[in-house]
């Protein structure tokens, strides 16, 4: 009966998403999906499936980890002073405000650092929402990844852009930066992204917030926007605060006010931290999130044409 009933759900499941591929196709999804069995199908399934932008007016829905993006704009793949990484995934979708704050970072990277520019990692996907794959937040079209690597002179192919690594500028021990490739140009970008007026916050590796605080020099209250996180020690996160105006986005919690250096960044290299030891029970995986479970405006872009 178990074995019955599961072939059942992966056949309902690929009705869904067969009906999802017609919209990719230019079909419309409203005719081809019961919205009933669309809102019991989980969100990262539909939303992945999805090749092209809801056609609508430019929003951001909801919150940065649950919710959807309409009428996105992609980042184009080359820029005088960017590139695009990771093109097979089509995650380089974005709010107009995020593909303008990129073109106008971008552009001051140069002017600040040795950089000739950045490389862009995953944005979102052409209508936002979860992902199969990599990343919790990044569904409403205001997170970009920024590799913490420089641009080179040189145009990549698409081949090298699938292939080349962002480089690791934490230690192995996760308690401070490399000091082999940590360059004060990695503190002048991430500087130049936290002072952007529509940079909400800067998510890093603990390791490059310390660095940031030993070594940042004159004007430091950038550094507040400049968080600690997990992971984080390939790329930054850029999130820019939710669009004037924008009913539909809901904002995060401030940052917390000062630079973020004292005792609140000690717990982050605390032994308990560095070197965590296994739970007795491994956690149990969440279940994904289904569509139902998304602002109801979501079901709108994902019904689009």
């Amino acid at each position: 009966m178990g074995a019955r009933r599961g072939r059942a759900g992966a056949a309902a499941l690929a009705g869904v998403l067969a009906g999802l591929c017609l919209v990719a196709a230019g079909g419309a999804l409203a005719q081809q999906v019961d919205p009933a069995r669309l809102g019991e199908t989980p969100a990262k399934q539909v939303f992945g499936a999805l090749k092209k932008p809801a056609p609508l007016e430019a929003r951001a829905i909801g919150f940065y980890s649950k919710g959807c993006l309409a009428g996105a704009e992609a980042l184009p793949v080359n820029g005088q002073t960017w590139q695009a990484m990771r093109l097979s995934r089509n995650r380089n979708w974005g709010h107009p405000n995020l593909i303008a704050f990129l073109e106008r970072f971008s552009a001051a990277v140069p002017t600040v650092s040795q950089w000739p520019g950045i490389l862009v990692g995953d944005l979102s996907q052409p209508r936002g929402g979860p992902m199969v794959s990599g990343h919790a937040s990044h569904q409403i079209g205001l997170d970009a990844d920024i590799w913490l690597t420089p641009m080179p002179k040189r145009e990549f192919t698409r081949e090298e852009r699938e292939k080349i690594s962002a480089t690791m500028v934490v230690r192995k021990d996760r308690r401070d930066v490399d000091a082999a490739v940590w360059t004060p140009s990695h503190i002048a970008v991430i500087r130049a992204a936290a002072q952007d007026g529509e940079v909400e916050r800067v998510l890093v590796n603990a390791a490059i917030k310390k660095a940031l605080c030993r070594d940042a020099k004159g004007d430091r209250a950038w550094l507040q926007k400049v968080r600690p996180y997990w992971g984080h020690d390939y790329h930054m996160h850029v999130r820019l605060s939710c669009p004037g105006g924008a009913p539909d986005c809901r904002a995060q919690d401030p940052v917390t006010p000062g630079e973020g250096c004292g005792k609140e960044l000690d717990w982050w290299f605390s032994e308990g931290n560095i070197n965590p030891k296994p739970p007795a029970t491994p956690p149990k995986p969440k279940p994904p999130m289904l569509m139902k479970e998304l602002p109801e405006a979501c079901r709108q872009v994902v019904l689009a044409p």
